[in-house]
């Protein structure tokens, strides 16, 4: 069982983006270039976590291009199945443990009880603390379009099944971590509305309660 902790204690601090003070919204910084031209931003340099943003797509972007090309440099098909089925295990693991906690505060795993049922367990960074909308951005969409592609590729694959082998390994991986990362984002939403709403019914009992103390005093007084 993986131990709870805090997912944001470690986070660097965001870099490429300026935070509006009134409203808390992030809008990325430009650059001036030495002929004084501003430029927008890369992604890299809007991203809190350049490395983790990298490795997130690194994994996942290989092992379709190894799919696509690499009968074009062998004709060894499981040696091409073996770098395939690598590329996709590292992108799983990177993705569920190191990308998802860094980009989006998000973290799952399935924790098998006594009776040898599954439970899944959600991790959930702190709402006070606003994420990089560059690094959520790049990661949800490149979560659902890799998802997609894989999709596509497998219609391609009825006609040549050891292909689709290929096909159903990366199917797997990616939708546990679709479904994975997506009930993550629900649950935590839940519990920050739940928040929310305790806090508001706290709020609200405190300002009755004094407004009804104020009553009682002015009547006895």
């Amino acid at each position: 069982m993986e131990s709870s902790q805090n997912l944001l204690s470690a986070a660097a601090p965001f870099s490429g983006v300026e935070q509006d003070v009134e409203t808390g919204t992030e809008t990325p910084s430009t650059t001036q270039n030495q002929g004084g031209n501003t430029r927008n931003p890369s992604i890299w340099e809007q991203s809190s976590h350049p490395i983790a943003l990298g490795f997130h797509l690194l994994f996942r972007t290989t092992a379709l291009l190894v799919y696509l090309f690499g009968a074009l440099f062998t004709s060894n098909f499981p040696l091409i199945f073996i770098i395939c089925v690598l590329l996709l295990s590292f992108d799983f693991w990177t993705v569920k443990n190191v990308t998802g906690r860094l980009l989006v505060g998000l973290r799952w795993w399935n924790d098998i009880q006594e009776d040898g049922t599954n439970v899944w367990m959600f991790e959930s960074r702190d709402p006070s603390r606003p994420i990089n909308q560059t690094d959520s951005r790049v990661f949800w969409i490149s979560l659902y379009v890799t998802l997609v592609i894989w999709f596509f590729f497998g219609f391609f694959a009825l006609i040549k099944p050891q292909w689709l082998l290929i096909v159903v390994v990366a199917l797997t991986l990616n939708i546990a971590n679709v479904i994975g990362y997506t009930q993550c984002d629900k649950d935590a939403k839940r519990k920050w509305a739940s928040g929310l709403a305790a806090r508001a019914a706290s709020s609200n009992s405190g300002v009755i309660g004094k407004l009804f103390s104020f009553g009682f005093g002015k009547l006895f007084t």
